[in-house]
Formats: structure tokens, C-alpha cells, sequence
């Protein structure tokens, strides 16, 4: 392995429900932060919080929206109204979204399903900044703290710009950066007390773990 390919992937904390947590796991390293704007999860913001978590992460640190199934309009308001630099866009929403939110300069990360639609085969379909791969397993749309087989859905996915979700602990993380490629991974229940609040010293496991992985290839930079 080059030593030089040692440590870039990049990490995502996401479901996010209070600010200092928020700006500990900025501090901690962390390249972005989720912020759910679905309402039946457990780690649902509403706008007013959203604001405020925002507003306690330094600027280098990407503002995630995570959205499901939302209009053209409630994903744009929260962009504007929330700080957010970018969007997740987590359910089956059309090829035709993603394009005018990029049109419109928004960074969109897809989430393809490797259990459910829209899969792997489904990615060409769509043209975003990078996607997010999970299982879809569980009974919300999330990784539902689900392990799974990353090295086979690598290859489904092929090259593409990815992140890696479902299940990922501060104790599987590096097999799975190994298995997967990644250029980035993205960690929620794995590094939580409680649904939507993290602890800061498992956050610091997982990214430490993170760059401890062996790199089978450069990662891209998905995150600012």
C-alpha cells in the first residue's frame, strides 16, 4: 500500500439533535455533519434547531440535509433557511430533481439501496455529486444500525463517487473501508447514547479507526 493513500477518507456524522455535540464532532475531525429533516425518525430537526446547529459549525464543515421523498420547495427553503452546503436525498425521488439541485450549484449526494430500490443498477439514472450506499434493510429509511455485505456492493456500484453507510461502528469501520473503497463513510447509531445524541468519545474512536483503514485506492474529496 502507498503510504501516501494512508487516511483520506472522509467522515460524515449525521443525525445530529444538539449543537455542541454537533460542533464536538467538528472539532473532533468530522468533514460534515446530517441533519434529518424526515419526521417520523428519532434524529428529526425541525428548521429552528436546524438553524442553530448550523450555526455552531465552523465553516469548513459540510451542512448536510438528509431529506425523504420532500418537494422541490421544502428542500430549497431549507437550504436557504437552515445554512445547509449540501442535500441527501434519501427515498425515490427522480432523476429530475437531482438535476435542477445541481443546476443550481446545490452539492447531492443519492442514496442507493442494495436491498431495495433504487439499487446499484438504478445509479445510472441519476447524476449527483457522489452516492450514499446502504443496505435498506430496517423499518426507516436509514442504515437502522444494519452490517452488511460492503464488498459486494462495491462491485455492483463500480467506480463511482461513494459513501458508505449501515452499521458502521468504531469496530467494523476499517474492515469495511478495506472491503468497500469508500471515499467517505458515514456514521449515525454507531456513535450514539441515545437516538440523535452522540457520544464525543466514540465519535473520536470511529475517526480515529477511519484512518487507521488501509487504502486499496485514492479516495475523491466528496466534502468541502
Amino acid at each position: 500500500m502507498d503510504e501516501s493513500m494512508h487516511g483520506g477518507v472522509q467522515v460524515k456524522v449525521c443525525g445530529l439533535t444538539a449543537p455542541d455535540e454537533a460542533a464536538a464532532c467538528a472539532g473532533a475531525g468530522a468533514d460534515a455533519i446530517g441533519l434529518v429533516f424526515y419526521p417520523p425518525s428519532p434524529r428529526f430537526v425541525d428548521d429552528g434547531l436546524a438553524r442553530e446547529i448550523s450555526s455552531s459549525l465552523p465553516g469548513d464543515v459540510d451542512r448536510i440535509g438528509v431529506f425523504v421523498d420532500e418537494s422541490f420547495p421544502a428542500i430549497l427553503r431549507r437550504i436557504e433557511g437552515c445554512g445547509l452546503s449540501g442535500v441527501q436525498l434519501h427515498g425515490r425521488e427522480t432523476p429530475e430533481i437531482v438535476e435542477i439541485l445541481m443546476a443550481g450549484g446545490v452539492r447531492v449526494i443519492k442514496s442507493i439501496f442494495a436491498r431495495r430500490s433504487p439499487g446499484p443498477e438504478d445509479a445510472s439514472l441519476y447524476a449527483p455529486t457522489a452516492y450514499l450506499v446502504e443496505s435498506g434493510e430496517g423499518p426507516l429509511p436509514g442504515g437502522n444500525a444494519v452490517a452488511w455485505n460492503w464488498g459486494e456492493a462495491r462491485k455492483r456500484m463500480g467506480r463511482l463517487p461513494c459513501i458508505l453507510a449501515g452499521g458502521l461502528t468504531p469496530g467494523n469501520v476499517t474492515e469495511a473501508i478495506r472491503q468497500f473503497s469508500p471515499d467517505a463513510v458515514d456514521v449515525s447509531s454507531g456513535v450514539e447514547y441515545a437516538p440523535g445524541r452522540k457520544d464525543i468519545a466514540r465519535v473520536r474512536e470511529f475517526l480515529q479507526a477511519v484512518r487507521r483503514a488501509e487504502l486499496l485506492r485514492e479516495p475523491g474529496r466528496i466534502f468541502q
